[in-house]
């Protein structure tokens, strides 16, 4: 079955099934997965589906997408100023970030750790699902998987 958009209307009283997904393979415009109760769906939809969105219904259950937690760390802020300039770093990283009541979550990267360690700003490593704040402009939402054996620099040219 196709998926094309989330649904305009979501009927009441349905049995929800998740299917869970990740963060990189939800921003894909084209995907396949499969529900929690085994039934398979292809997406081929014009923007992003997001964690919650419901999908299809089919009788008594309605299908919902659901994000995967995965590993990130936790930036405990506690004053305006301190979150502007860790905002301003992770961004300058060209890394997406949440912002919390609890400080800013950004995904568990080595590239973010060693800029975090070389400044002194503490951090949890934390368990979650990871849904970043929404950007104006462009994304560089690319795969930071690094080796511990190559330069750590990337370039962005625009």
């Amino acid at each position: 079955m196709i998926i094309t958009q989330t649904l305009t209307h979501t009927p009441e009283g349905l049995t929800q099934v998740p299917l869970s997904v990740d963060r990189h393979k939800l921003a894909r415009r084209r995907w396949h997965g499969v529900a929690q109760n085994g039934v398979e769906f292809s997406f081929d939809v014009v923007e992003a589906l997001q964690h919650g969105d419901a999908f299809y219904a089919d009788g008594k259950i309605l299908y919902v997408i659901e994000l995967q937690a995965e590993s990130c760390l936790l930036i405990p802020i506690n004053e305006p100023q301190r979150a502007a300039w860790l905002g301003w770093m992770v961004g300058n990283l060209h890394f997406k970030a949440a912002f919390e009541g609890e400080g800013i979550v950004v995904p568990d990267d080595l590239a973010v750790i060693q800029m975090l360690d070389r400044e002194h700003i503490h951090y949890h490593k934390v368990e979650r699902v990871f849904k970043p704040s929404k950007q104006g402009g462009h994304s560089h939402d690319h795969d930071h998987a690094h080796d511990d054996n190559h330069s750590h620099s990337h370039s962005h040219e625009h």
